[in-house]
């Protein structure tokens, strides 16, 4: 009996190798074999699908029997771009370059101005839709869920500085969710630039572009004088027309680019279209918000009856604001509409429920380390790992402290996180919290492979909800309690009856419950942050002021 996939949507050939565990390479000769040539990122029609899922011994079922008719009569879309890159490399001053260049400046004011989303007429034959990613932290989001609902990357380098942390988040994140990347190595009018440089370290990470015989489109431009930049736009127009997009001319499928509320328009909501055509008078629903579309505007503010993929909307009548990267789905009906809406409550606990296949070989791992030598030696431990047939798959490494995107790339890709000798920011705390990502800290690296390993074996799913952290500032010893600690809590709350570990540069070395927690001799339930408490701990001899006191839960 064969293995079933069942999909919502149809799926890339790196979608199919990722479900069956199959190579792409082994995938994409399956349809040389058939007479139909390929590329890694191109969607399978629903007869090939087919075809190729059960050469693979698999069958697939289609929970949106539409799929198969809407793929019938599928139109070109124009391609969706992200700008990607640290911050004050270029990025907004290549779009800048390019809306004077290519389109009257004037006519993108309005929405666009603010959402920096936007579309640009090339010439008759082609048009781009370009985000560009804000580099604020609370965007964070945006940043990475934008590479899922973009077709290519552009990653800018200024090439008289380096690869900064942000650009090896970049690559990463777009390496991982498998869209194609296009180096653009920008100020070349500076003096002091060594394009070679770039190219180097690049190919010290595997990513060797075209100029050196690797297979990475690169340009060299400089963005303050437009040096470059057409050459950079024909070959992104090249990119995308080895994707092959397609879009249906049915139901809208799209991205949340940013909403919000006021007084005169009440809900409004930014969005790009990836599959099918918005009509005014559908019904939208975006997870829990929904609502009956009553306006759709263009970058200029004209009204619209109907808009098609890839072109950036302002669209009315949402009964909320849904956030940014959300996905909607529109209805013709309001019948259709409400038992859709029915279904999606039904699976609201697991909204990224997408398919059923065998269980994954890989576990998925985001290594931080303090130090580049440190880091290397990490990573030679952890890919020797094989535990119950699960290899590493090393989704992201790096030096420095984890922070909000180390987390957010793990939600985004169901991974652990692995530190050595590093610290989590209290916002990257706050994420994990909310999103169960699991975080494991270690402080000796010839130790991690045997704890790791029993870790995985006992734990497989446990995570630990971080109630809050407190610092040991006195301790004394009372005969029939033990030691109690005068604390303050740095991070979060002290619970009662939590657990609770304790911490020293980072490493635990006791675990026990906290029972005991009092304020000016009163017994209490919680202190918050800020407030000073007596945490009563119990048989242990070692403690040192100074010492890390972290409450938490099992989840």
């Amino acid at each position: 009996m064969k293995k079933k996939i069942r999909i919502f949507n149809l799926i890339t050939i790196k979608d199919l190798a990722s479900l069956t565990n199959v190579r792409k390479e082994e995938i994409i000769k399956i349809c040389s074999s058939l007479g139909i040539k390929v590329s890694v990122y191109q969607r399978l029609d629903y007869e090939l699908l087919t075809l190729v899922a059960s050469d693979l011994g698999y069958e697939v079922e289609l929970i949106d029997k539409q799929i198969i008719r809407r793929n019938k009569a599928r139109i070109s879309r124009d391609p969706v771009i992200i700008l990607l890159g640290h911050v004050d490399h270029g990025k907004t001053s290549l779009l800048d370059y390019i809306k004077r260049s290519k389109v009257n400046y004037e006519e993108y004011g309005g929405i666009t101005q603010n959402i920096g989303v936007y579309k640009v007429n090339i010439n008759k034959n082609n048009s781009l839709t370009f985000i560009d990613t804000p580099g604020h932290e609370a965007f964070l989001a945006m940043r990475y869920r934008g590479t899922q609902i973009t077709d290519l990357a552009v990653v800018v380098i200024a090439i008289d500085e380096d690869i900064m942390q942000h650009t090896n988040e970049a690559i990463n994140n777009a390496k991982a969710v498998g869209i194609p990347i296009i180096f653009a190595f920008n100020k070349i009018d500076k003096k002091n630039s060594d394009i070679d440089k770039i190219r180097r370290k690049l190919a010290e990470r595997n990513l060797l572009v075209e100029d050196w015989g690797g297979a990475y489109q690169s340009q060299e431009i400089s963005a303050k004088y437009g040096i470059g930049i057409d050459k950079l736009i024909e070959k992104i127009i090249l990119e995308a027309e080895l994707l092959d997009l397609k879009s249906s001319q049915e139901k809208a499928v799209g991205s949340i680019i940013e909403s919000s509320l006021n007084k005169e328009n009440g809900y409004t909501a930014t969005i790009i279209i990836k599959d099918g055509i918005l009509t005014l008078g559908d019904y939208l629903l975006v997870g829990e918000i929904f609502g009956k579309v009553i306006k759709i505007l263009d970058e200029r503010g004209n009204q619209l009856k109907y808009v098609r993929p890839s072109r950036p909307v302002l669209i009315f009548g949402l009964n909320g604001a849904p956030a940014t990267g959300d996905i909607f789905h529109s209805y013709k009906t309001e019948t259709e509409f409400q038992k859709r809406f029915s279904y999606k409550n039904l699976l609201k606990k697991e909204p990224d429920l997408r398919f059923e296949t065998k269980p994954s070989e890989k576990l998925n791992l985001i290594i931080k380390a303090d130090l580049n030598g440190s880091l290397e030696a990490l990573t030679e431990v952890l890919e020797k790992i094989i535990l119950n047939n699960k290899k590493i798959n090393l989704i992201y490494k790096s030096i420095g402290n984890i922070n909000e995107s180390d987390v957010l790339l793990a939600d985004t890709y169901k991974a652990m996180i692995v530190g050595f000798k590093v610290k989590i920011s209290s916002a990257a705390q706050k994420i994990a919290n909310k999103k169960k990502i699991l975080i494991k800290l270690y402080n000796i690296i010839y130790k991690i492979d045997k704890k790791l390993k029993e870790f995985l074996s006992n734990n497989s799913k446990r995570a630990e909800l971080i109630y809050g952290r407190a610092k040991i500032k006195t301790f004394f010893t009372i005969r029939k309690l033990g030691i109690v600690a005068g604390c303050i809590v740095l991070e979060g709350k002290m619970v009662i009856n939590s657990k609770l570990k304790l911490k020293r540069d980072n490493q635990s070395f006791y675990i026990g419950k906290l029972t005991s927690l009092k304020t000016f001799k009163k017994d209490v339930n919680l202190v918050k942050k800020g407030c000073e408490c007596g945490i009563n701990i119990k048989n242990i001899n070692n403690i040192k002021i100074g010492d890390i006191i972290e409450a938490y839960k099992e989840i």
